[in-house]
């Protein structure tokens, strides 16, 4: 057994079950213990690559590559290298909280992600033997001891715990959409002559069920559509339901298409299988499939973050030198000015920056995992899912539901028939009935729901059962005898028996059952239900009496219900139910109406429906067992046409995210008619389709035209999928992507954010930065997402317009006095408290509100709007600190040189604290919906009732700025009380600074709105 298992690809698709047992030294009995030990000692446990959970200290130091964060660290050795202490301290402070706050936030996503690991099933049913001459016994043992070689049983709603061989089959199908994003599920079946006449795919195979036997009735429909040229709607390989419409080649999926295999990350949707292992851990396909992803790159906040970055730093290597060589140059001095200029550069830096981020991340992270159940894995994801303007999912589980629905009954001329549905129904009903391991089938459970007349005769049914109960309970109590119930009871088992006697008296037990008697009259208790839409006196499915059931195997794609009708006596009724093209050529028909009812079938399926062809036979009755030999000379009936039932709060998601200015793509494996009915359903229109051969022939130039005007790709592999994202990505665009299988892995990694739901495979929940936790792949939890990203985002470009702008307005003034005065325009002590009172204010940004104006379109940290914005206010600034600095020289009056000094500094301080939170009021986006009725306007900046937290930071610095130099803390920090005539003339400064703010606000959204 060389390297522990026999390799999947062509190599093994070519040997027989026996071979491999052979090669993996096994056999159908399973391993003794002692193997199993050994190989699992050889070749490790069933999982995936280990993953590296990353410790606090990791994650705190992680905290430090911030490109923020870093800035501050080298302004903050910087102070300590000219023995600026107390700048030192502060920027370490900052950095210190702002890494605590992120490392606890991923922190608590891990944790939440753990507890979603956790509710995945870790069992699996195999065959151990305790030594080489004990029998197997049938064990649950954790998926991770599977080793190559064991022999495991698959049952309806099993994960597939490896790489499996199948070994036996009943009716078993498989939903692989996690491998390759066909929704249909997969029928698998042993095959030992590989290419055998009979399967055009795969070749034939031998499963537990014979001909006749009874067995699940799947319509067992391969991807083969009317025409038989191979290509179902579903793009789902040879599913239970592969159905459908003619064109388009299905992408190559290689081994999954093998029917003798099954893969890891797979699911049983029904029947039941015996397999042998042939790989475990990194050498299944699940495996291979995610080590086949490259690393993510810069995301659309990383970019942004980088940018804003650069920014800062440019200004910041400006700042000192240009500050003293000015110095040296005008006044002569030399190297004490160095303090002075590094406290310019930090006055320049937005300290709060790294806290501010990461608190507004956080909280709406928290907020969104415990009101919509949103996890949000890595807090930048949140930023980027604010900046999203694209929009890539599937179509499965997030437009439609796994899940068919009929939407018409069509007769031969392609008019509406009821009696066709009804027929289905029988079918339905009775293959379903007969079944050994009676597993409800989708298709079916659709055609019986959609059969009006089967809910009526279950209410009819259950109200004649009630009366003959309460009948049979008066009699009883009437009697008042134990022994009458016992003698009931016996009854009642000699009633079983007779049921399960000889063949010879079977027929006339089943008519006795069915109601009638061997003359044709009605038994008591067996009252006819007369169906509305069925004509007067028609049979309900459950009313005839099942005689036997063919059930679907892949050769036929069809099943057979034997069943008595009621009435017809001496005469058995077919009813076949299964893919068109197979059906079509067991009815008596000529070739040109088997020619015309393929081209209907074909038109109808182009729109984007499923077709079942139905048809029927009568036989004399007999004893003698059904076979697929008598499915010939039938009488078509008609078709039943259905599409994937479409989730319910799809199309206002749909409608929400166009207003909120995010364009959907679906990106899917299906086929084309049928992903553009789903999405025209929807009530998003799907334009030209484009799939995969037609992406193939293009440059990624013409594929980005192409992706910018196209809204649905079908027939997509995992490579196209990424291929596509990155395109968009390179265009300009910030991409969010939806999915949940290893074959979603690329394309969750070329997007910005990838976003997958709780029941997602593992890697691509470990891939994903956003995990909906709540129920499948729900767009509204998305849109919520969305908007708390948008908020966050909006409330971070706010505090960094808000604080560079002011920020660059005071570096500049700082410089322009300091080539004019005599003396420094402040002290660092003063610039230290200065920003200490600021940052504090800005803290209040994290839980501003946001204006609904400024969350209806994507928001994007942009550097060079952000340059833009910053010159244009920050000179605003300037002069009005300027502006104040000519009221100081004008106005104030000290008695000498050491006074003016220190009026100076004072006036400077509280004009600068005052236009800050002059900014912090009139900048802000939140500030026409954050106050309510009467605050803002009614009562002023600073009104009281229902003032913003803003609002009140805002106060709390004008007031700070006022009292401080009055203060006893003023003289220490070199500042004195000034004279009424400065704050009479400051009010007209800042009055003026107010009006041209608000100018320059409006013409500033006004530029905007036009862009």
């Amino acid at each position: 057994m060389p390297g522990g298992a026999v390799v999947i690809g062509g190599g093994l698709r070519e040997l027989t079950s026996l071979q491999v047992l052979r090669t993996l030294d096994t056999g159908p009995r399973g391993l003794t213990d002692g193997n199993a030990a050994e190989r699992l000692a050889r070749f490790g446990e069933n999982t995936l690559p280990a993953r590296r959970t990353v410790s606090w200290p990791g994650r705190f130091l992680r905290s430090l590559r911030d490109p923020f964060t870093a800035v501050l660290l080298c302004l903050g050795l910087v102070s300590a290298a000219v023995a600026a202490w107390g700048a030192a301290c502060v920027i370490t402070v900052l950095v210190v909280v702002s890494c605590v706050l992120r490392s606890a936030g991923e922190h608590r996503a891990d944790r939440s992600m753990a507890g979603l690991r956790d509710l995945v099933a870790t069992t699996a049913t195999v065959l151990r033997r305790a030594d080489g001459e004990a029998a197997p016994v049938a064990r649950e043992i954790p998926v991770d001891e599977l080793v190559p070689g064991d022999v495991v049983r698959l049952g309806p709603g099993d994960l597939v715990p490896a790489d499996v061989r199948l070994l036996r089959a009943n009716n078993l199908s498989v939903n692989q959409a996690a491998l390759t994003g066909e929704s249909a599920p997969v029928v698998k079946h042993p095959v030992d002559a590989p290419n055998r006449p009979g399967d055009r795919r795969t070749g034939g195979a031998p499963t537990d069920n014979a001909p006749t036997g009874h067995g699940p009735a799947h319509d067992g429909l391969t991807r083969n559509g009317p025409t038989g040229n191979g290509n179902g709607p579903a793009g789902g390989g040879a599913g239970r339901k592969g159905y459908g419409p003619t064109g388009g080649e299905v992408p190559e999926s290689g081994s999954f298409d093998a029917p003798q295999l099954c893969f890891q990350g797979s699911s049983v949707m029904a029947g039941s299988g015996t397999a042998v292992v042939v790989a475990t851990g990194a050498h299944t396909r699940f495996a291979a499939a995610h080590d086949s992803v490259h690393p993510r790159g810069p995301s659309a906040f990383d970019r942004s973050v980088h940018g804003i970055s650069w920014i800062l730093i440019r200004f910041m290597l400006l700042t000192p030198p240009l500050v003293l060589m000015a110095n040296a140059a005008l006044r002569g001095r030399g190297l004490e000015t160095l303090p002075f200029a590094v406290a310019v550069a930090v006055g320049l830096t937005p300290e709060m920056l790294p806290v501010i981020v990461t608190t507004c991340l956080a909280r709406g992270a928290s907020l969104l995992a415990r009101v919509h159940g949103v996890i949000v894995r890595r807090l930048p994801a949140l930023h980027d899912l604010g900046a999203v303007d694209v929009l890539c999912l599937d179509k499965t589980g997030t437009l439609t539901q796994d899940r068919p629905v009929v939407v018409r009954a069509l007769d031969a001329d392609g008019r509406d028939d009821p009696e066709v549905l009804h027929w289905a129904a029988v079918n339905a009903w009775w293959t379903l009935q007969l079944a050994d391991l009676p597993v409800p089938d989708a298709l079916d459970e659709a055609i019986l729901d959609a059969d009006d007349s089967l809910g009526e005769a279950l209410l009819v049914a259950h109200d004649a059962t009630d009366v003959r109960d309460t009948a049979d309970a008066a009699d009883a109590a009437d009697a008042a005898d134990a022994a009458d119930a016992a003698d009931a009871a016996d009854a009642a088992d000699a009633a079983d028996a007779a049921d399960a006697a000889d063949a010879a008296d079977a027929a006339d037990a089943a008519d006795t059952a069915a109601g009638d008697d061997a003359s044709g009259h009605d038994v008591p208790g067996h009252d006819r239900v007369e169906v509305p839409g069925h004509g007067r006196g028609a049979a309900v499915p459950f009313d005839y009496d099942g005689i036997a059931a063919v059930p679907f195997d892949p050769a036929r794609r069809l099943s057979t219900a034997v069943v008595r009708t009621p009435g017809r006596l001496g005469f058995h009724t077919l009813v076949v139910k299964g893919a068109v093209e197979n059906v079509l050529e067991r009815c008596a028909l000529d070739d040109a109406e088997r020619q015309r009812l393929l081209a209907l079938a074909a038109d109808r399926a182009d729109d984007g429906l499923r077709l079942l062809a139905v048809a029927t036979a009568e036989r004399p009755a007999r004893q003698r067992a059904y076979t697929p030999a008598d499915e010939r000379g039938l009488t078509f009936t008609g078709f039943v046409a259905l599409r994937e039932e479409l989730v319910p709060s799809a199309a206002g998601a749909l409608r929400v995210l166009a207003d909120r200015g995010v364009t959907v793509k679906v990106l899917t494996g299906d086929h084309p008619g049928t992903v553009a009915r789903a999405c025209r359903d929807l009530g998003l229109d799907p334009g030209e389709v484009c799939t995969a051969a037609g992406i193939d022939r293009l440059t990624d130039r013409e594929l980005a035209e192409l992706a910018d005007r196209t809204t649905v790709f079908a027939r997509c592999t995992p490579e196209h999928k990424a291929r596509i994202v990155s395109t968009l990505r390179a265009a300009g665009h910030t991409t969010g992507f939806l999915g949940d299988g290893v074959n979603d892995l690329p394309a969750l990694h070329a997007a910005d954010v990838g976003i997958c739901p709780r029941d997602a495979v593992d890697v691509a929940r470990e891939s994903a930065g956003v995990v909906l936790a709540g129920h499948g792949k729900d767009l509204t939890a998305i849109d919520h997402a969305i908007m708390a990203g948008r908020h966050s985002s909006v409330t971070i470009a706010t505090y960094l317009r808000i604080t560079l702008s002011s920020n660059l307005g005071n570096v500049i003034a700082m410089l322009a006095a300091g080539l004019l005065l005599p003396f420094l325009p402040m002290l660092p002590a003063q610039a230290l408290v200065q920003n200490l009172c600021f940052d504090a204010a800005q803290l209040t940004f994290s839980y501003d509100r946001v204006a609904p104006a400024a969350l209806r379109r994507p928001t994007m940290l942009r550097p060079r709007d952000f340059l833009r914005f910053i010159t244009a206010f920050g000179a605003l600034n300037a002069v009005a600190d300027l502006a104040t600095f000519a009221v100081l020289a004008l106005a104030l009056r000290g008695p000498g040189g050491t006074d003016d000094e220190a009026l100076f500094h004072s006036g400077w301080f509280t004009e600068n604290l005052l236009t800050q939170a002059l900014v912090m009021v009139l900048l802000r986006t939140g500030r026409r919906t954050a106050e309510a009725p009467g605050t803002f306007g009614a009562r002023g900046v600073f009104g009281v009732r229902g003032i913003s937290p803003v609002g009140r930071a805002a106060a709390a610095l004008a007031v700070t700025g006022l009292l401080l130099p009055l203060s006893p803390l003023g003289p220490p920090l070199g500042m004195t009380a000034l004279p009424s005539v400065y704050y009479l003339l400051l009010v007209v400064v800042l009055g003026l600074y107010a009006v041209a703010l608000a100018v320059a606000r409006r013409r500033h959204e006004n530029r905007g709105a036009r862009k």
